[in-house]
């Protein structure tokens, strides 16, 4: 890709200034219709080190309000960043919708330093790609632009850059030992990069590779970040979020029953639950220990019907955990920031770092859900939640976390019960809200969104356990006895 650089013609280089003023213009005209479409922008500025890669950045952003973009320099990631997946730092830099984001250097830097430095390569390589093209997607799929800049340079012009750059203690700084190692080796980076773009440049999210003399650069990225932006705000002026044709990859499905077919009698004897109650905590307890030691990382997902029983059930499971490892995440309706970015990002946010356990209670789920039924979201939205929720998923199991994902399950006439029990008991008064009964009525159209998802997001690596609750402490032991099945699981494969 890095050959497709197309040099400015010599009649073209007099009108470079000329031009470069008029496309600063339209990009300070855009920014007032970017925040007025409520459309995000990520920009991201890759290429060799003395590129100019920040004085880029420095002159596109003197032409837009300070309060509408953030920049971020990335840096190799820390050691607390290090135990999260590797997309976790950037999905939590996502902009607000209206908002800029500019990013020097991002998840294509770290990959190739990954590549040359760490020997990423096979198929750790193949699946680093997916979940950068899959990130890409799922971003302009929800709505964002996404505009990339390659800024190349030939080694000759880099030797001078530098040799100039470390004349002076004052800018010698600015050569990494990074820059210096892929100067040495500019043969081999320029063949990965050349590999790298060429596998991560679909319609949606294309490289633009820009020549890195001064004035040529600049002209070429103002052209192609202008006439992006015009796209877009013009796709949306028409009702239309451009969406990406879906990959072709199939997800591990196992096969679940109709909530209808699950039979809902089993119970458990008060003497008999405290005993097994006991020893599955203790058990657990133990194995918290274990994988904490491991750096496993575990999610559980928590969903299920009002009055299921899903908070008594979460604090028997809380209740055998180190509380310095876990962590129970209540989600609600989103507030303003949350829901002016992808849905996913509140979710990638608490995603617990490697050797601790976060529990949601409720989750991603809301958007085939809730969101499905109360018209919370398009139709089109909800339809490809169920892949986008499946990749996210699988970038946690790839990253080595523990998923399950539980449905707590009960009748029609137990809730009532329940209900009832809730509005006659002062002291439970408070668990019973006018929602509860609104989405009671709503129930048969709840059951079939519930089916629908039991059916196209139960995968191999994150399956979904439908847990029978018309007795609660059957319920809770059922719970205890996967997640201690599954943790034992992974600590064998780790071990």
């Amino acid at each position: 890709m890095l050959e497709k650089l197309t040099p400015l013609a010599e009649s073209e280089k007099s009108l470079v200034k000329a031009e470069i003023s008029a496309l600063k213009s339209r990009l300070t005209s855009q920014q007032q219709q970017i925040k007025q479409a409520k459309l995000p922008v990520i920009v991201l500025i890759e290429g060799w080190g003395a590129a100019g890669k920040g004085s880029l950045i420095s002159d596109i952003i003197l032409n837009i309000d300070p309060r509408s973009f953030t920049v971020r320099s990335t840096t190799p990631p820390t050691v607390e960043e290090s135990r999260h997946p590797f997309l976790w730092r950037y999905f939590k830099e996502i902009p607000e919708a209206g908002q800029f984001l500019f990013f020097d250097s991002a998840w294509y830097g770290e990959t190739i330093q990954n590549v040359m430095c760490d020997g990423l390569d096979g198929k750790a390589y193949r699946r680093r790609i997916d979940s950068i093209n899959a990130f890409e997607r799922q971003l302009t799929d929800n709505g964002y632009l996404v505009v990339k800049f390659f800024v190349h340079i030939p080694k000759k012009i880099q030797d001078e850059r530098f040799e100039k750059l470390l004349e002076s203690e004052n800018t010698e700084w600015r050569i990494s030992k990074a820059d210096k190692r892929e100067n040495r080796h500019y043969k081999e980076y320029a063949a990965a990069w050349d590999k790298l773009l060429d596998l991560t440049s679909p319609s949606y999210a294309p490289w633009h590779v820009v020549d890195g003399s001064e004035r040529s650069k600049r002209l070429q990225v103002y052209r192609a970040l202008t006439d992006a932006i015009a796209a877009a705000l013009a796709a949306r002026k028409d009702g239309q979020v451009p969406q990406c044709d879906p990959p072709t990859e199939v997800f591990p499905l196992l096969p679940m029953p109709r909530l209808a077919a699950v039979p809902l009698g089993q119970q458990v004897d008060d003497a008999d639950y405290r005993v097994r109650l006991k020893e599955a905590q203790n058990r657990l307890k133990d194995l918290h220990n274990r994988i904490y030691r491991q750096k496993i990382p575990v999610v559980i997902v928590y969903e299920g019907w009002d009055a299921a029983g899903k908070g008594g059930n979460i604090k028997r499971v809380a209740a055998a955990l180190d509380p310095r490892g876990y962590e129970v995440v209540p989600i609600a309706a989103p507030d303003k920031h949350e829901i002016s970015r992808h849905y996913l990002w509140r979710f990638w946010n608490r995603v617990p770092k490697t050797g601790h356990i976060t529990i949601f209670d409720r989750s991603w789920y809301g958007r085939v859900m809730v969101e499905r039924i109360e018209g919370f979201c398009k139709e089109a939205d909800w339809k490809r939640a169920y892949r986008e929720m499946n990749e996210f998923e699988q970038e946690l199991h790839n990253w080595g976390a523990v998923i399950l994902k539980f449905w707590i399950h009960i009748d029609k006439d137990t809730q009532l019960a329940r209900f009832n029990e809730r509005q006659n008991t002062p002291e439970k008064q408070w668990k019973i809200t006018d929602e509860d009964w609104r989405n009671r009525e709503k129930w048969d159209q709840y059951e079939v969104a519930v089916d629908e998802m039991l059916q196209k997001t139960s995968t191999a690596y994150a399956p979904w356990h439908i847990i029978e609750s018309t007795d609660k402490k059957y319920a809770r032991l059922k719970v205890l006895g996967i997640l201690i099945d599954a943790l034992e699981e992974a600590l064998r494969e780790k071990e």
